[in-house]
């Protein structure tokens, strides 16, 4: 598809000269915002990678004039319909709904910070959904040639993200452990009620110096967030999102309601469990990253459960020599050489 407009269509190559480059999923899209900012313009933004199968957001870079309300306004994006990214296909304008008003976060939160617009992409392949991306406007409407803009721009950038996630699966040194028990306790309006000691220090690692304690309990509101639109019949996904931490540890966040055995003003309330990623997970989120076939995905798993080519042969009712196939394209999708190299990245141990 051909942009109508030269200057987009550089915007484009220079776009996809920084997916090439790769980096840091942070880095990455700060670079990105840099960029989209120049060419297409906006006022405020919001940019959280998600957890590829279950869709929760976490770990965002964002600018918004609503962040002391990010609670609320965290709620108000998960129990809205239109233009949900885990509805999306590409890019969708709030201008182009029939009525703006739809739009629940637009109505009882937006509109009253003066948005007129906004232009949601989502970013997802076969092998699931790896961010998403709203871009708020006041002054005017994203244009048509805007939105093809960003339409064409999606498939490099959902590829370098999901690059960006493969590169954190490195071998946890001995300091990557969690150390004590990790979990929130919030109201239903997502405010923080209580946590464990070691929460916050935790948590506080996810939010570069100088980025604000708002952002702290970003991932915290996305996962409880998503627990109420799981309620309310908004989405079906489960309110439950991984998301690395740093030095290859890998966290699960999860969030459930509290049974009525806390005392009154307890009761009802959310709690939000973060927990080191289980071995399985860990390997799931892993095949997803480095876009392993499902093939490939059932040869990794029987390697993981201690099997020698002869074994995986003979489980999944293949040759030898296929087996051995699979590894070496596993081996060239992994940067590994070997079985050890390629487990201990997986397992992160």
């Amino acid at each position: 598809m051909a942009l109508p407009l030269v200057p987009y269509a550089r915007s484009y190559e220079r776009i996809v000269r920084l997916c090439e480059a790769g980096g840091d999923s942070r880095t990455l899209r700060e670079r990105l915002l840099g960029e989209l900012r120049t060419t297409i313009g906006f006022d405020a933004y919001g940019f959280p990678l998600t957890d590829p199968e279950t869709t929760v957001g976490s770990c965002s870079v964002a600018d918004v004039p609503w962040s002391p309300e990010l609670p609320r306004t965290t709620r108000l994006a998960y129990l809205t319909s239109a233009n949900r990214w885990t509805t999306l296909d590409r890019v969708a304008l709030l201008s182009r709904l029939p009525d703006p008003a739809v739009s629940r976060l637009w109505r009882e939160a937006l509109c009253d910070y003066g948005i007129r617009d906004i232009a949601s992409l989502v970013f997802k392949d076969r092998f699931g959904c790896w961010g998403h991306l709203d871009l708020y406007r006041r002054d005017r409407p994203f244009t048509a040639a805007e939105a093809a803009c960003l339409a064409r721009l999606t498939a490099p950038v959902t590829a370098a993200l999901r690059r960006a996630q493969a590169e954190t699966f490195v071998v946890r040194p001995p300091h990557a452990r969690l150390q004590s028990p990790l979990a929130l306790l919030l109201d239903h309006d997502l405010r923080v009620l209580a946590q464990t000691p070691a929460t916050s220090a935790c948590l506080s690692r996810l939010v570069p110096p100088g980025h604000g304690r708002a952002a702290m309990h970003a991932c915290v509101y996305d996962v409880a967030a998503q627990l109420l639109a799981v309620e309310a019949g908004v989405d079906t996904h489960p309110p439950r999102s991984r998301l690395h931490l740093a030095d290859g540890l890998w966290l699960t966040l999860s969030a459930a309601r509290i049974a009525d055995v806390m005392p009154t003003d307890r009761r009802h309330s959310i709690a939000v469990t973060l927990e080191e990623t289980c071995p399985a997970e860990r390997l799931a989120l892993f095949a997803r990253c480095f876009a392993l076939s499902p093939r490939e995905v059932d040869v990794l798993h029987h390697l993981a459960k201690g099997g020698d080519s002869h074994t995986v042969a003979h489980r999944l009712c293949l040759s030898e020599h296929t087996v051995q196939d699979h590894l070496k394209s596993i081996f060239t999708k992994t940067s590994t050489n070997n079985r050890v190299m390629l487990l201990a990245r997986a397992l992160g141990a």
